[in-house]
């Protein structure tokens, strides 16, 4: 049987340097957020290649959830989703996360606002992901009956393999060191809209090292960090600890 991981961020995050490391393991097929097409046809919100997204992908949601829980492509024995939280409207059923492995991909607010705010202008706290992200939480603890594996960005840029190592342990999976680093450029897996946002890590060759310090938010932002923060730190109480090193091999 197949497993399939559902792994939930908001935006800039490292959510597509981890699709580039999952894709890199011979045994996964990768699927890049399947429900950003519904989401902008949807809510008529104006991003870069907005009607080439639309075309792209299925406009009606239970079509995007039948492939999501249905055969995985080139039959490999696990389905990696990348998903923006986002994306998943109230009327998205969620009935079929229960066929999936959540994961949870979390980067402190302050350091989400004032990255979003160098690509666009006014983010309202709905943008960001993170009521969402707290909503699917908790809808998927309670389906558990414990937290799901949650990853801290901060984490697994300061140690990749033993964050990936962790996780993979998690969902029962053995770790691949392949998962550590990967070809430069473009995939055929990347999303139409690839091009607006993916230059730096279609320059990447493995997880950027974790820099000190960090952007400052703008003043008028301030808000948004203040709002996102608890749901942040009621997540990241959950965080996976990395295996310790000579254990990942």
């Amino acid at each position: 049987m197949s497993l399939r991981i559902a792994m939930w961020s908001g935006p800039r995050n490292i959510s597509t340097a981890m699709l580039r490391a999952w894709e890199n393991r011979p045994d996964t097929a990768v699927v890049d957020e399947p429900f950003y097409g519904y989401y902008l046809a949807t809510t008529g919100v104006d991003h870069p290649g907005r009607a080439e997204v639309i075309a792209s992908q299925p406009r009606d949601w239970r079509e995007v959830v039948a492939a999501l829980t249905g055969p995985v492509p080139g039959g490999k024995a696990v389905h990696y989703q990348k998903h923006m939280t986002h994306h998943m409207l109230p009327e998205i059923d969620r009935d079929w996360l229960a066929g999936v492995r959540n994961c949870f991909l979390v980067r402190t607010p302050a350091e989400v606002v004032a990255s979003y705010a160098e690509t666009r202008n006014a983010p309202q706290l709905e943008d960001l992901g993170f009521v969402q992200q707290g909503e699917l939480f908790d809808r998927v603890a309670d389906l558990l009956g414990r937290a799901p594996p949650v990853l801290d960005a901060s984490d697994v840029l300061r140690d990749p393999a033993g964050m990936l190592a962790a996780l993979c342990a998690a969902l029962g999976l053995g770790f691949d060191a392949r998962m550590l680093s990967w070809p430069p450029g473009p995939r055929a897996t990347d999303g139409v809209w690839s091009k607006y946002w993916y230059a730096s890590v279609e320059r990447s060759t493995g997880f950027c090292p974790l820099h000190a310090g960090r952007k400052p938010v703008p003043q008028a932002l301030e808000p948004l960090v203040e709002a996102a923060t608890p749901i942040y730190e009621r997540l990241a109480a959950h965080r996976l600890r990395p295996v310790p090193a000579g254990e990942t091999a």
